[in-house]
């Protein structure tokens, strides 16, 4: 009498965000375009400066492939002041990215070409928001298996609905987190350190929706610095002028590195969404 042989178990997919807080692989980023310059500061802030704003994006890629990440430079639409905000365009999970439907008409035109990006590169896709769904990418925040999404003044509930089916089918459980008036995202206010671990602009957004997590509270005047990218467990990059808020989460057991970001920051766009996480271990 034979037996049929014992297989291995086979482990099929992509394997791309395995969880949100483990160490960042790769990642695509889109670098600002002249346009830039046509974006509406933000109250009493100055212009953006094109030159400034290459700059400081050229060294937070060189930030990136310094620790290790291989990153997929996207080129930028000369049309779009808000081109450098990949993160508006896609949520990453472990077997493929959910392609969003921004609720600003010209950013759609940059979901197109990140998707293109993503069929180049063997990036496959799990989900998509069609219309009338409105849905940016920043208004989504991953923390260990919790998908946070932003209630404000942007996206629909059709959006919302929709995002929440795909992040159910991908083992996640979901959350809308209030939004104070005038908050133009939730990854501009909100930010993941670690597993478990999260750092909020309190009068910004409803805190209580993160009480099952360790929370780094930040003074007001210093919202945006909740905008930090996470490159590994409590290891994150922040906007060095934010010097309050680095030294808090510092106290609280985080690596920070500290960017110039600024000509980002005077228009609303915080490091968090100028990296689109790709793969992480």
């Amino acid at each position: 009498m034979t037996h049929p042989r014992s297989l291995p178990s086979l482990d099929f997919g992509p394997r791309l965000i395995r969880e949100p807080a483990g160490t960042l692989r790769a990642a695509a980023v889109v670098p600002p375009s002249p346009g830039i310059e046509q974006a509406r500061p933000l109250n009493a802030e100055p212009g953006a400066v094109y030159a400034r704003a290459l700059e400081q994006h050229a060294v937070l890629q060189g930030t990136l492939r310094y620790f290790g990440i291989e990153v997929t430079a996207i080129s930028p639409s000369r049309e779009d002041p808000y081109g450098a905000a990949v993160c508006e365009a896609a949520v990453l999970f472990e077997s493929g990215a959910v392609m969003m439907r921004p609720t600003s008409m010209t950013r759609r035109v940059e979901v197109e070409r990140v998707e293109d990006t993503f069929s180049a590169i063997d990036v496959p896709l799990c989900g998509r928001i069609v219309a009338p769904g409105l849905l940016d990418g920043t208004d989504v925040l991953l923390v260990d298996s919790t998908a946070f999404v932003g209630v404000g003044g942007r996206a629909n509930e059709v959006g919302r609905h929709g995002f929440t089916q795909v992040a159910r089918a991908q083992g996640f459980s979901v959350v809308e987190v209030e939004l104070a008036p005038g908050v133009t995202s939730l990854q501009s206010v909100a930010g993941l350190l670690g597993r478990g671990a999260v750092v909020l602009a309190p009068e910004k957004l409803d805190v209580a929706a993160f009480s099952h997590f360790e929370t780094v509270l930040l003074d007001r005047g210093e919202e945006s610095a909740a905008g930090v990218i996470c490159l590994g467990d409590r290891h994150v990059i922040a906007d060095v002028r934010y010097r309050t808020a680095l030294r808090r989460m510092r106290k609280a057991g985080v690596t920070v590195e500290g960017l110039d970001l600024y000509e980002f920051e005077k228009i609303g766009i915080t490091p968090s969404m100028l990296v689109l996480p790709i793969a992480r271990d």
